[in-house]
């Protein structure tokens, strides 16, 4: 994926008011601070090094599977988990400009990643409804009964029609979910209080048939460069913090979208990895393991880069050829292909069934983390106002 050049040269995590020395790709410090906000601070970058270190490491056959987008959204939340705990302790530099400029931009890219969070749950209901046409192919084409004959056979090819036909629907005119006004928020104070911003939809309602994940992410990405010098001094440091977890809300969000089936994914999104980061190296690596991975499939008649999805894809064409090309009495070679792509495909709609139920759990947390970030921070950032 190309990087955007209107966002300038990344500068590097260098401007703490004192030299820095590197070692290797991660800057240390020449000196020993013992400001407790600067240590929180240089804490919290470390652990995110650590958090997408394990995670960008991870075996080819364990990448972009429904258990490592659990472990990435656990990442975020325990990032998140600790950005949250260094504003509660540092609200008096948050109040002071430009420090509330920084954090009002965070908060609103916080709202727009509601927007992709519902995208992705509609995504999930999609594959729950891919399994139940894949289940009467599995059925009709077990080879344990008795007799596998043409009817079994018309019987799969009517079940597997119908998965295209939805499959191709979807991609076409987007969410077929889009009006069932279900979301991860909660009505009530919560969403009253968002319809007041204009994103009321993000938090009560799901997102709207014109919508575009890509168009929304772009919007996040948008402008999302390293923090000056002299803006990291006048905040103690919060403009890192900020551009840090605002990066790596854009980041998981760019995956959620390059693997879940969402509305219009073909648009190219831009943006740029900051160097020199101490944590920069991971997110590098992961970048570009997931491109290797998207080059490798035809995107336009890929419904997401998901491991679990390339899978159904891939045995779905298998068993389609088959099924269209049988001829009756079948031989023992076509029983024994219907066989194998049959136990395949079992195999998948099995790792689906018991993976993508924590998998929306997770999200769902993970929206109403957000969600409770974005409410308190507004609320600190209100109390600036008060006499």
């Amino acid at each position: 994926m190309p990087s955007s050049n209107n966002h300038g040269s990344p500068m590097p995590f260098a401007s703490f008011r004192r030299p820095i020395l590197t070692i290797g790709s991660y800057p240390v410090h020449s000196e020993m601070n013992h400001d407790s906000s600067t240590q929180n601070l240089d804490t919290f970058q470390s652990k995110v090094f650590t958090y997408f270190h394990d995670i960008s490491v991870v075996d080819a056959t364990e990448l972009l599977s429904i258990s490592w987008i659990c472990k990435l959204l656990d990442a975020f939340s325990s990032c998140l988990d600790r950005f949250q705990a260094i504003l509660t302790n540092d609200r008096g530099h948050l109040l002071k400009p430009p420090a509330d400029r920084i954090a009002t931009e965070f908060f609103d890219r916080a709202v727009k990643a509601l927007d992709i969070f519902n995208a992705t749950r509609d995504g999930i209901e999609r594959i729950r409804i891919w399994q139940k046409h894949l289940e009467i192919v599995l059925c009709a084409l077990d080879t344990r009964q008795r007799i596998l004959g043409e009817a079994q056979f018309r019987r799969a090819r009517k079940a597997l029609m119908d998965l295209a036909f939805v499959m191709i629907a979807e991609k076409d005119t987007g969410s077929m979910f889009s009006d069932r006004n279900r979301s991860f928020g909660r009505k009530g104070k919560d969403s009253h209080h968002q319809r007041s911003s204009g994103h009321s939809r993000s938090l009560s309602w799901s997102v709207p048939h014109n919508w575009s994940a890509s168009k929304q992410l772009q919007l996040i990405a948008n402008n999302l460069i390293p923090p000056r010098g002299n803006e990291i001094e006048a905040t103690d440091g919060l403009a890192t913090l900020f551009f840090t977890m605002s990066f790596i809300l854009m980041f998981v969000l760019w995956v959620l979208v390059m693997e879940i089936p969402c509305q219009d994914r073909g648009v190219q999104i831009h943006f740029t990895i900051p160097r020199n980061f101490p944590w920069s190296t991971p997110f590098f690596l992961l970048h570009s393991r997931i491109m290797d991975e998207s080059k490798k499939r035809d995107r336009r008649h890929s419904n997401g880069l998901l491991k679990e999805i390339h899978q159904i894809e891939k045995n779905v064409h298998q068993i389609t050829t088959l099924v269209d090309s049988a001829q009756f009495p079948l031989s023992a070679e076509v029983k024994e292909e219907v066989r194998a792509n049959v136990y395949e495909l079992s195999l998948v709609c099995e790792a689906c069934k018991n993976g993508l139920d924590p998998f929306q759990r997770q999200l769902r947390d993970v929206f109403r983390k957000i969600m409770n970030c974005h409410t308190e921070g507004l609320e600190a950032l209100g109390k600036a106002t008060e006499p």
